[in-house]
């Protein structure tokens, strides 16, 4: 699964300005003033006192696999992919054969995904890391591949009347230098049949498409 928010920042600009009004009379000089921007630091909340028994409790509850590990588990193995892509959204799709291969590690925490495959001509590879957050109670995911140098980071929750995990996370056009809303719709057709749904901005128009799909199956 290439499955994958972000920290607030922690300071608040406020930037402020007054002026005096101006007199005409012959015992006032005009006077003008104004207030230079100032920078105003967000305060931390209070830091709660945790004892360490409570300590010990969350975290021994929040490092413990659960279900949903034991769930990610149920797609170790080997993959064939076949992939869909579009440039554009006026562009005809592309396809592409790939494999994958998924992989529990740390004690069944996270799952690991190698990709292999081939993009325009070229071989292509990447590789994934899902968790899923007891505390948050989301899927967490990291991407890395051949195509860039950096890490796309991904969240998501699980609606089981769909058998969906909605994925969404930022990413930055080296092109222009915006940063936009990548989105992620992975469904588990059954334990052997997944698809995963990729959604990002239009190069010419900044909307929404549809930039790839993967259809995977598992290997017998």
């Amino acid at each position: 699964m290439k499955q994958r928010m972000f920290a607030l920042s922690a300071i608040v600009l406020l930037l402020a300005s007054c002026g005096g009004g101006a007199s005409t009379s012959e015992n006032k000089t005009d006077t003008t003033a104004s207030a230079a921007p100032v920078a105003v630091e967000k305060k931390e909340e209070a830091w709660q006192p945790v004892d360490s028994a409570t300590e010990m409790k969350a975290w021994m509850e929040y490092s413990t696999p659960g279900e949903s590990h034991k769930e990610m588990a149920k797609s170790d193995g080997s993959w064939t992919g076949q992939t869909t892509m579009w440039m554009s959204m006026d562009a005809p799709p592309m396809t592409s054969t790939s494999t994958m291969v998924n992989k529990m590690i740390m004690g069944g925490r996270y799952q690991q995904s190698t990709y292999s495959g081939n993009f325009m001509g070229m071989p292509f590879e990447g590789m994934s890391i899902t968790g899923y957050d007891n505390y948050k109670k989301k899927y967490l995911s990291s991407w890395i591949d051949n195509m860039g140098t950096g890490i796309m980071n991904m969240e998501g929750t699980w609606d089981a009347t769909t058998k969906t995990i909605a994925f969404t996370g930022k990413c930055t056009n080296p092109a222009n230098g915006k940063e936009y809303t990548m989105r992620e719709v992975f469904t588990m057709v059954d334990e052997n049949n997944h698809k995963m749904e990729m959604y990002g901005p239009d190069s010419k128009t900044g909307k929404e498409y549809k930039t790839m799909e993967i259809v995977l199956t598992k290997k017998k």
